[in-house]
């Protein structure tokens, strides 16, 4: 049997240049707004006949920013869905370290604009290739009386955010850095009240702390490339 060689159809644009900060699932965060870019070989109008009547996709991507895109994979993980401290079978997550490095997010199609894909919600790097591309399917994709073993309920945002006034956001930015924010993109086992944090956020160095439950945003550095 021969082997099937995957190769990308188009690149994910979004805010975020690296993979922290990321929400760890896709629609935690409704105001992250990102462009699926098509590559050349892929750019017919026609393959997206009929697309736009969808509301959601599912993005079938590559993990290309860790280990598994070498090829190395671990049976068990510990998710930080509990707290890091717990080991569980890989198949029962969605850890980036499987046997192929593949991914699957469902996003919201905000529209089709010269033949880019507009999405919204998408838990993906700046750069990350994206392999197929499917619409959601109510009556096929949605099962909400389905068990979900350790991940019952969504993640709480259980941090107060405080941005100044005074950095330079729009109200879009702050909108999607305060859902980003409020769910404690740290590692699990993290949780130092002197430490200043980095996180790579639309072109520009995020900082911030997190003191007693109140995450504050100390600062804002713009990229240079």
């Amino acid at each position: 049997m021969e082997e099937c060689i995957l190769k990308p159809v188009a690149y994910y644009r979004g805010p975020f240049g690296s993979k922290f900060g990321i929400p760890r699932q896709s629609s935690l965060s409704a105001h992250i707004h990102g462009r699926v870019v098509f590559e050349k070989a892929y750019q017919v109008p026609q393959s997206l006949r009929g697309l736009e009547g969808f509301s959601r996709i599912w993005l079938i991507w590559g993990f290309s920013a860790n280990k598994a895109a070498k090829g190395e994979w671990q049976p068990t993980v510990r998710p930080p869905r509990l707290g890091g401290n717990t080991a569980m079978g890989v198949w029962a997550t969605r850890s980036p370290y499987r046997p192929n490095p593949l991914g699957l997010s469902c996003v919201e199609l905000e529209g089709i604009e010269k033949g880019e894909l507009l999405v919204r919600g998408a838990d993906l790097m700046d750069g990350t290739p994206i392999y197929d591309i499917k619409p959601y399917i109510v009556y096929a994709d949605s099962y909400p009386d389905a068990r979900s073993g350790f991940a019952t309920d969504a993640p709480q945002r259980r941090l107060q955010v405080v941005i100044p006034a005074s950095l330079p956001f729009t109200e879009e930015q702050r909108l999607a850095l305060t859902e980003i924010l409020a769910l404690d993109p740290r590692p699990a086992y993290q949780d130092k009240p002197d430490k200043e944090y980095a996180m790579p956020f639309d072109g520009a160095d995020v900082h911030f702390k997190v003191q007693e439950g109140v995450v504050t945003v100390t600062g804002y550095l713009p990229l240079r490339y």
